[in-house]
């Protein structure tokens, strides 16, 4: 008798981790098929189908304060003047800029005639969306009710352009004093390709999470496997030093999460990363056949550009659905 007591407190123990183990549904920049990326916009409209977690790019300006936007330099395909006129080149860096005049652009559209803007062409536009500051979006969730959103917060930087934003210390540091202003260190992950930002926050906020972005597509890569010397992005860390693994790679680094490129994935990998302790988390998958596939590899989570049809995969394979949250 006793050792049925046993095995059934085991296996209710066993339940109980499974059921409380849920598949993050991350929507990258709030919702950018949706919705104007980055905007509070996207970020209301990913709230109201419900995710589990809020991912969007982080800058500083001029005046220090954190904003939420994906690029080193105002991108023409999203940007407007105050005239309403998108920009015809690459604008100026954002740390170039003080918020207030960041303010005069409007990032409500997307230009659907460039070769950015295409794929998003049934985004509904929201003219008259700004820039808006991470303290914004704090509020912005606050006010919805939404505590158990998360936030996945990418350090927009390059080692190979240091010109063009704020030096790594000091923008790290300035997003984890917001961070701790809004009270949601246990809410929040670090995440970024620049790899030596993470091992800033990783000194000053050991209890924040980080999360280790890599891609291996083409021109893009960010990891260089087979090449001599450690990669820029990776704080001087060299791949081929760990094997060729990325996942032993982002271990040793202190990383409590992968983000791989999905299409640098195999079913393999996944299993070894999990293995290490390692939580995966894929980007950017917007196909319905790809969600279905990583769903069924056991991933932890996806990011992508259209949560709902990440629901609706996440539907089909019986998972748990992350509420929307409450309306204001």
């Amino acid at each position: 008798m006793r050792v049925g007591l046993v095995i059934l407190s085991s296996l209710v123990v066993l339940l109980s981790g499974c059921a409380t183990q849920q598949f993050d549904l991350q929507g990258h920049r709030g919702a950018r098929g949706l919705a104007p990326e980055n905007t509070l916009a996207a970020f209301e409209r990913a709230l109201d189908l419900g995710v589990t977690t809020l991912e969007l790019d982080i800058g500083l300006t001029k005046d220090k304060v954190v904003v939420v936007y994906h690029d080193r330099t105002l991108n023409p395909d999203i940007t407007r003047d105050a005239s309403g006129v998108f920009l015809t080149a690459r604008g100026p860096a954002i740390a170039s800029l003080s918020f207030a005049e960041l303010q005069q652009y409007d990032v409500g559209r997307v230009n659907v005639a460039s070769n950015y803007g295409k794929p998003f062409a049934t985004q509904i536009p929201r003219d008259g969306e700004r820039i808006p500051a991470l303290a914004q979006l704090f509020k912005l969730v606050d006010s919805r009710g939404a505590s158990r959103v998360r936030f996945n917060i990418e350090t927009k930087l390059s080692p190979l352009a240091p010109e063009e934003t704020a030096a790594p210390e000091q923008l790290v540091g300035a997003l984890i004093d917001e961070i701790r202003r809004a009270g949601v260190e246990r809410r929040t992950t670090i995440q970024s390709f620049d790899w030596r930002t993470l091992r800033i926050s990783q000194t000053i906020a050991p209890q924040i999470a980080t999360v280790y972005l890599s891609n291996q597509q083409g021109q893009n890569d960010s990891v260089q496997r087979d090449k001599p010397g450690g990669s820029p992005w990776l704080a001087g860390l060299d791949v081929d030093d760990f094997g060729g693994s990325v996942p032993k790679l982002v271990k040793a680094a202190g990383g409590a999460v992968w983000s791989p490129n999905f299409r640098d994935l195999s079913e393999p990998l996944v299993r070894e990363a999990q293995a290490l302790g390692l939580k995966v988390i894929a980007w950017t998958v917007n196909d319905a056949a790809d969600m279905k596939r990583l769903i069924e590899w056991r991933l932890d989570g996806i990011i992508t550009d259209y949560p709902d049809r990440l629901r609706e995969a996440m539907r089909d394979a019986g998972l748990s659905l992350p509420p929307p949250a409450p309306k204001r």
